[in-house]
């Protein structure tokens, strides 16, 4: 490969002007030493696909301990998921490069193979039972139980999904996740169920915020409006209007404000802040992965960049007390 690279770059040179000169080569591949370095090689892939980076990636993950909390490693579960199912040629070696693995972060591999969407899925598992032996119980429930693919979870399901889905799209840019995520915007205008209304909010505020620096993620959600119920179409309006404006802010202040509002008049149990920093501590952790992961450093939410939510952003996004 190299001595043909040099032949054709040889070519030009000789046929070109007297002037021409090669082209720079690529910047190096800088180490996953921290959990921002990570988002923006997630952010980067879309346009620079690496594939051959995520053994590297996956191990610094569970290192900076991105896994801690499995219900909010959705986004970097998705992702990997993403990468696997992009690359059924180089599938099989991808995930072997990623051993060893210690057994409590093997579950995001099992759950991220299962979610690669890979026809053959569950045979890629099955190759690396033998190197997973503490995690038994996980494959057997994904090879011949009850455990769901990514395509069968449902939006319904919890916010996992949401960041899992999130995470598939910033490994692929397909689509599909996309407009899953789309389709929970109906939830946005829900008055009758507080985990919906925030689910929902959370989905029109990051596709709002990421759609404003992406136009590839834009450009879906424009082809979504000729596709969505009229119940969709409403809210997909604004947030393609929020984008185009950049105008995200007004997204975030409406939803919380119809949250607090929701859970004013609901029952007690959904006007208990203590519901809010539970419940909904997963999709607020989406909305630092998701917008963190497409450059957002101005969303102003302060949460720990890795899926935690901090005390200070729940009490920051949480509708005050009283009001």
């Amino acid at each position: 490969m190299r001595s043909s690279t040099g032949l054709l770059l040889a070519l030009v040179l000789a046929l070109g002007p007297a002037h021409a000169k090669p082209k720079p080569k690529p910047a190096p591949d800088v180490p996953f030493t921290k959990s921002e370095l990570i988002l923006k090689w997630i952010n980067d892939y879309r346009a620079r696909p690496t594939p051959e980076r995520l053994p590297e990636a996956v191990r610094a993950m569970g290192n900076l301990g991105l896994f801690r909390d499995l219900d909010q490693a959705g986004v970097y579960i998705g992702f990997i998921a993403g990468v696997i199912g992009a690359n059924p040629d180089k599938a099989e070696q991808l995930v072997a490069d990623i051993f060893p693995l210690p057994p409590e972060d093997q579950v995001v591999l099992i759950k991220a193979i299962a979610f690669s969407g890979l026809d053959n899925w569950k045979e890629l598992l099955s190759a690396f039972v033998e190197r997973m032996p503490a995690r038994l119980v996980l494959i057997r429930k994904y090879l011949y139980g009850d455990g769901k693919t990514l395509k069968e979870l449902s939006i319904g399901d919890g916010s996992f999904v949401l960041d899992a889905l999130w995470g598939y799209y910033f490994a692929t840019g397909s689509p599909e996740p996309v407009q899953r995520i789309v389709s929970a915007l109906e939830w946005s205008n829900d008055t009758n169920n507080v985990e919906r209304l925030t689910i929902g909010s959370m989905a029109k505020w990051t596709l709002a915020t990421n759609a404003a620096r992406a136009k590839d993620l834009l450009d879906i959600a424009k082809a979504e409006m000729n596709r969505q119920p009229a119940e969709v179409r409403a809210p997909l309006r604004e947030v393609i209007e929020a984008a185009e404006t950049f105008e995200t802010a007004k997204i975030r202040k409406d939803a919380l404000a119809a949250i607090d509002e929701l859970k004013a008049k609901g029952p007690q149990s959904n006007r208990n802040f203590a519901w809010w920093g539970t419940a909904g501590q997963t999709v607020l952790a989406l909305g630092c992965i998701a917008a963190g992961a497409m450059g957002h450093v101005e969303v102003g939410i302060p949460c720990v960049v890795g899926g935690a939510v901090s005390s200070a952003a729940l009490k920051y996004l949480a509708p005050a007390q009283g009001q």
